[in-house]
């Protein structure tokens, strides 16, 4: 029985054309090492909590956004390298690609530089407890802990880049490995420290924002003295010419990423403004529950993009309209999936975080119609950044972000904390419906002026 499952399993992997097999092969070894990675996220919440507490968490999960931005201050350079590097291998140019890898990681180096040299200029003219509304008899050493976290942000903003290389080269499930790595440290780091010490926010700054760098450190060695060799960064392969090209590819990446993390990254600053830092701590709660179905879509998705570079650049535009055919059918059964978590979403909580939290049922329906519309507008988003048609992308997303926090304030006032997921879901109704009519257009080849563009 076991066996004839696993040869029906197998054969379904590798059926379908050799882009659509590589694409499933690393969405199958994402889901067994992302699954793992998710597992130890949720273990690790109720341990941090209890290490600390309510308040200090709600200051880490605020603190650990600038983290996550991270990926947004790269001017762009991850996405752009990503789109020129699988152009690269698509028509078998090793050496140019090796060129993009080696000025990418230079250009990272000095934007890292100056922006860790910018932060040293103004971090003393900055009322931290103002900005987390904390009382600063309580939190003397805020100002230490955000240094501390924009070292941490300087060295991820660099050593990041590795996961762009693996993704480009179709491989997304050898990121996530690095990523689980850095996870399984962490979780062994803090059961330690909890069996050690008293909570201390200090400590758990630097573990969980420093021990998954070392993975990524690890992982890049690794990798580029192996299997990447060919393409390892070499200061004698850095090319100038190819940094305009980055930039002038990435720019426009640049300026979405920046609307997309006040779109994604600033709910946290809002609700500490509005609700106080524990509340912090009640809404991503909601959203890491959530979030399993959007992660397990991010896995479906991401090999994709690099996919979707290659077929373009050959001009297979009917696999990419039968691939998009196929994840949208994924999308409607994830969307029943993200009813039915909403449903049993009171048991879970008290199953997951006891007493320690109580999750409004607003939020987790604002959570649940959020989850279903990201993943709708992701699906377009990701053929719009591979096909690098993303012009009007870039107007929307600029529009949205500018709109989102006055909005985000507006609707948390009124609605408390589902408000703020509310603003989120409405830019996002309304961005998503034009990303598929202009998805349509480039798929049937009538995409022209700014569809086109």
């Amino acid at each position: 029985m076991i066996q004839a499952v696993q040869a029906n399993i197998f054969k379904l992997i590798n059926r379908g054309h050799e882009r659509s097999v590589k694409a499933k092969k690393n969405i199958l070894k994402s889901v067994l090492l992302k699954g793992g990675s998710l597992a130890i996220s949720f273990l690790l919440m109720p341990l941090t909590i209890s290490y600390v507490n309510p308040t200090q968490y709600g200051i880490w999960l605020t603190l650990s956004s600038f983290i996550i931005w991270a990926g947004f201050f790269d001017l762009g350079m991850g996405n752009g390298l990503k789109n020129k590097l699988a152009e690269a291998i698509t028509i078998g140019d090793f050496s140019k690609a090796r060129s993009y890898v080696s000025t990418a990681y230079l250009m990272l180096v000095i934007v890292a530089f100056l922006i860790f040299v910018a932060f040293c200029i103004v971090n003393p003219f900055i009322n931290w407890q103002r900005i987390f509304n904390v009382h600063s008899s309580t939190y003397p050493n805020l100002s230490h802990l955000v240094f501390l976290t924009i070292c941490f942000f300087c060295i991820q903003f660099v050593v990041q880049l590795i996961n762009t290389v693996l993704t480009a080269n179709h491989e997304p499930a050898k990121a996530a490995v690095i990523n689980l790595v850095g996870q399984v440290i962490t979780l062994v780091s803090i059961v330690v420290l909890m069996k050690l010490k008293t909570g201390s926010l200090t400590d758990l700054v630097i573990i969980m924002a420093g021990l998954p760098l070392l993975a990524l450190i690890a992982g890049s060695i690794w990798f580029y003295k192996g299997n990447y060799n060919h393409i390892a960064p070499r200061i004698s392969s850095l090319n100038f010419k190819y940094a305009k090209s980055l930039l002038f590819t990435g720019s426009a990446f640049f300026i979405i990423q920046i609307g997309a993390l006040v779109l994604y990254e600033t709910d946290n600053i809002v609700i500490t403004q509005l609700f106080g830092p524990a509340k912090v701590t009640t809404f991503n709660a909601a959203y890491k529950l959530f979030s399993v179905i959007l992660m397990f879509f991010l896995i479906v998705i991401t090999p994709f993009w690099s996919a979707f570079t290659e077929a373009y650049t050959k001009g297979d535009h009917q696999w990419i309209k039968n691939t998009l055919t196929s994840i949208k059918k994924i999308w409607l059964v994830l969307s029943l999936c993200t009813v039915l978590l909403l449903v049993v979403s009171p048991w879970l909580y008290t199953l997951w975080l006891g007493k320690a939290l109580s999750v409004p049922l607003s939020l987790s329906i604002s959570m649940c119609i959020y989850t279903i519309v990201s993943i709708w507008q992701t699906i377009h988003v990701y053929l719009l950044n591979g096909t690098g048609k993303i012009k009007l992308q870039l107007y929307l997303v600029t529009i949205s972000a500018v709109v989102n926090i006055p909005l985000a304030i507006i609707l948390g006032r009124w609605f408390g904390l589902a408000g703020v997921t509310m603003a989120n879901t409405i830019l996002f109704i309304l961005m998503s419906t034009v990303f598929y009519i202009q998805t349509n257009k480039i798929i049937n080849k009538t995409a022209s002026g700014i569809f086109n563009a």
